[in-house]
Parts: C-alpha cells; structure tokens; sequence
C-alpha cells in the first residue's frame, strides 16, 4: 500500500465462493488488494462480524461497503433487490446500513415481467460502474461470461433489461455428472471442435438433442474422444450467443478475461457482433465508488 496516500475505505466484493478485498483512496484509487475463498458458502450467520473485524486488523479501521451475494437470503444481511430499470442513485437509495458494524450492503437488481423473473448481485456494480467510469457508453449492451453468463441492456445509464444464462454451470454439471461424466475431460480451447460446436449450438432449439449428439459422436467416431470437450463448450456457448436478438452489427460490451472471454469473443462474431473488452474490476470499484459518492 502507498505510504503517502491516506485510506478512506474498503470495498468488498463478496461472492458465494470468493471475496475480493480493496482498501481505497478517496477518490477511489485502489490501493490494496486481496483475494480469498471465504465467500458466502463458507460462512454462517455468526461469522461475518468476526470477519469484518479480522479486515479492520489488517487494513485499517476504515468504513465498508460491500456488493454481491452478502446481501442476499443466503449472505450476512439481506439488501432487498429493487426493480430494473435502475442506475447508481437507485442502488444508492435501497443500500442496506448495518450500522453497529460502519457496513453498507449494496442491493441488486431484479426484473419481473409478465414472462420472464430474474435477478441478479454484484454483476450491476460492474456494469453501471463501467458507464460511471466512462469506459462504456449509456446506451450498451454487455456480456458477463461466468457460471451464470448475465447479458445486459442499459439505456441512459439505467439497466433496463437483463437476462442470466446457466451455461458455464450446465457445462459443468454434464462434465461430472450423468451420461457424459467422463467423456469432456479434454481441454477446452478454440479450434475446428470448438467452432463446429459453436455452429451446431447457434439458434438451436434442440440444446438437450445436441448435448447427447456429442456422446453419440465420440461413440462413432464422428469427434475424437480429446475434442468432445471443447465441442460440447462450442455447442453451450453457441447456444447462449445465438439466443440474443440483433447481435449482428451490434457491439457487445465483454466484462471478463481469460479463456471463456476468448470464446465468448469467438461466438460473438461468429454472429456478426463487435466485442470490446473491459475490466470487470475497474468497473466494479467504480460502481462502488460511484454508490458511495451517492449514499446520505
């Protein structure tokens, strides 16, 4: 941590399995960092003031304002979801005080429609932080790839729209369980598998037909046994890409890095759409910071 820069808080990204830990300036600037495995599984009611006064040991004893599933049914404090269309004021007015603990829990964002109900936590720092940051327009579209991939509409600063795919967690569970436990242990990467995967998967509507063709092609002999994984990645992926409407022309706002970036970039203009790619990080602290700025 700088020595010539005062602390002013510390910002908590606090997930179901990881914690991000930041100690800010006042302006925001990061100044320290530490990430950890105590997300919300891995603590129980009893537990958060203990971790809270564990964080003031190490970094300070500065106020906290933390995002993510610690303020949900399962987390420390329940920071109630309040309805989309919402921006950095709206979350700014519903954040949660738990005041014997100098804490503020963020709330997410939820959307209820007369056909579709959905929810979501921490990923809306992210977004409206990259908008309040300047490093995305007001009008965008973003993608979160993940365990629960979040494809999200903002219009004038404010999430208008979103939907949550279950595709990183769906492949998982047909990597280690049922009747393809045990066929996807090759590598995932981009190449001629995971492209005809993507193709296969684009506009599907047959997603469980096609999930079983990738047991039935290694069995004859159509995919190598090493490729069936990037295959069935191509497949799940082209299948989320290809359900978003008006993707051709269109650019897409990546809040990730890594591999599933990589292939999600890949999907993404296999239909016609333009990625730029952002730090989730920075758009997050700006989020946060951004809330701050506007809490009373």
């Amino acid at each position: 941590m700088p020595s010539d820069v005062t602390p002013a808080y510390i910002a908590i990204d606090w997930g179901t399995t990881n914690r991000r830990i930041y100690v800010l300036a006042a302006d925001g600037t990061m100044l320290d960092t530490v990430r950890d495995d105590r997300g919300v599984l891995a603590m129980d009611q009893s537990g958060y003031a203990r971790e809270i006064t564990a964080i003031r040991i190490r970094f300070g004893d500065l106020p906290i304002i933390a995002a993510g599933m610690v303020g949900s049914t399962r987390g420390w404090r329940e920071a109630a979801y309040v309805p989309a269309p919402a921006d950095i004021p709206t979350l700014a007015r519903a954040a949660t005080r738990i005041a014997e603990s100098d804490v503020t829990i963020v709330p997410g964002v939820s959307l209820l429609t007369d056909t579709r109900a959905d929810v979501m936590r921490g990923e809306e720092v992210q977004v409206l932080g990259a908008v309040a940051a300047g490093i995305a327009p007001a009008d965008a579209l973003f993608a979160q790839p993940g365990t629960h991939n979040k494809w999200v509409h903002v219009e004038g600063g404010r999430i208008t729209d979103f939907a949550t795919t279950m595709t990183g967690e769906l492949f998982a569970l047909v990597k280690g369980h049922g009747i393809l436990a045990g066929m996807l242990d090759g590598p995932v990467a981009d190449g001629a598998a995971f492209r005809d995967g993507l193709a296969r998967g684009s506009g599907a509507c047959d997603l469980t037909a096609a999930l079983f063709g990738v047991r039935a092609s290694v069995l004859l002999g159509r995919i190598v046994a090493e490729d069936a994984a990037a295959y069935a990645s191509g497949l799940l992926i082209g299948s989320d890409v290809g359900a978003v409407p008006g993707l051709e022309g269109r650019t897409v706002h990546l809040l990730s890095s890594g591999l599933l970036a990589d292939l999600y970039t890949i999907g993404i203009e296999a239909r016609g759409g333009t990625v730029v790619a952002l730090d989730s990080h920075a758009g997050f602290l700006a989020g946060l910071h951004a809330i701050r700025e506007h809490l009373s």
